[in-house]
């Protein structure tokens, strides 16, 4: 291909028609890179469309780190909070729903919510269109393919098939959400139907969000406007994850042990698979609840409250019967601003945490491996 290039590129300057040449060296050049990033990716649906009987060597957990499916054995069943949300706009129940999000941020950093305000077409819409957007042809997801972390649109598969020690067993499309028209004409144009509806969501969620910090700062005892600037201002990252059906789901996982970066994600899942490590190690399956969403606190949240709240640590398994999907709407401050313990919280104590951005948290996931290390562990100070 390299000495196809230069052969056309002579050609085209003796004929002096430079910007035919300058197009087609480009073209050239996208292809060639194309073509690199095509030798190391493959998805995993590519795999399970295949119909490969076992995983790749690069999939397999050590032993330790195995999900134990089927089995008593590192997973438990407990009753997870669900917050009725119509109930916050009862200026009588209130203060009731707030104490109940108190409990569940404390015990658990997640709870799920029913009367959300999310109509049921919207969602329906969202999930329809991921499934349109991964059962494309690969060649039409390949063109948004990166392992670029800082790309405002990139389709991917694991965490970054680039960099990843072990793969996981998930494909993904991550773009940036909000403000909505600033971002939605980068997002892909195929399925047809996938801006609109999954814009409709995306706009709900940010809704939804704003909500939700506010209840939250309340519970802190903060003013419930604490960061409403910062809300306003702030990020959206939507990641639609698929699960594809699995050969061998006890050796791997969908997604490792982590804890998310921003305030808040809401959680929007077609079946269970998410799991939730609790105050003694124990992994806590999270039910799935037809229209229901989970919340889960991230690492700003966790610095903001100094402490008091969590960013919950979860994971994904997968299955061998169905393909599951989700949509994780990642919430978050200005990329360039920095969260810090608000100091209602701190009092006559030293903070318990460093400030950081999500620009801060891009930067370390470029350059260090998260599953050895949480981002957030590298910002807790000595004396916490």
């Amino acid at each position: 291909m390299y000495k196809y290039a230069m052969h056309v590129a002579y050609s085209l300057v003796s004929q002096s028609n430079n910007i035919f040449f300058f197009t087609l060296s480009k073209l050239n050049m996208e292809e060639t890179m194309k073509s690199l990033l095509d030798d190391s990716f493959e998805s995993a649906m590519t795999l399970t469309n295949s119909g490969a009987p076992q995983v790749p060597d690069r999939y397999v957990l050590p032993p330790s780190q195995r999900p134990a499916l089927g089995s008593s054995l590192g997973t438990i069943e407990t009753t997870l909070p669900i917050i009725d949300l119509s109930l916050l706009h009862e200026p009588l129940l209130r203060s009731s729903v707030v104490r109940d999000i108190n409990m569940a941020c404390k015990e658990f950093g997640l709870f799920q919510v029913i009367n959300h305000g999310i109509p049921p077409s919207v969602i329906e819409g969202a999930l329809d269109a991921a499934t349109q957007f991964f059962d494309l042809p690969v060649e039409e997801k390949m063109l948004l393919v990166s392992a670029d972390v800082h790309q405002p649109v990139r389709y991917g598969t694991s965490l970054n098939h680039s960099t990843d020690r072990v793969h996981y067993w998930r494909d993904f499309i991550k773009h940036y959400s909000y403000p909505l028209s600033k971002w939605i004409d980068m997002w892909p144009s195929n399925p047809p139907c996938y801006k609109e509806k999954v814009g409709k969501y995306a706009e709900a969620t940010h809704v939804l969000h704003k909500q939700l910090i506010e209840a939250i700062s309340e519970s802190l005892g903060l003013e419930k406007n604490y960061l409403q600037e910062q809300t306003e201002e702030g990020s959206q990252v939507m990641a639609v994850n698929c699960y594809p059906a699995c050969p061998e789901p006890e050796i791997t996982l969908g997604m490792p042990p982590h804890s998310d970066f921003g305030s808040l994600t809401i959680l929007l899942q077609s079946s269970q698979g998410l799991q939730i490590m609790d105050s003694s190690k124990d992994w806590i399956r999270v039910p799935y609840i037809e229209g229901s969403l989970i919340v889960q606190l991230g690492d700003q949240v966790e610095v903001m409250s100094n402490g008091i709240y969590k960013s919950v640590i979860h994971r994904v398994t997968v299955n061998k019967d169905y393909k599951r999907l989700s949509f994780a709407s990642l919430h978050s401050l200005p990329l360039h601003k920095k969260i810090s313990p608000a100091p209602e919280l701190v009092g006559n104590n030293a903070p318990a945490y460093g400030e950081f951005s999500f620009n801060d948290f891009l930067d370390y996931i470029s350059n260090n491996d998260c599953v050895q290390q949480r981002f957030i562990d590298t910002l807790k100070k000595s004396n916490s």
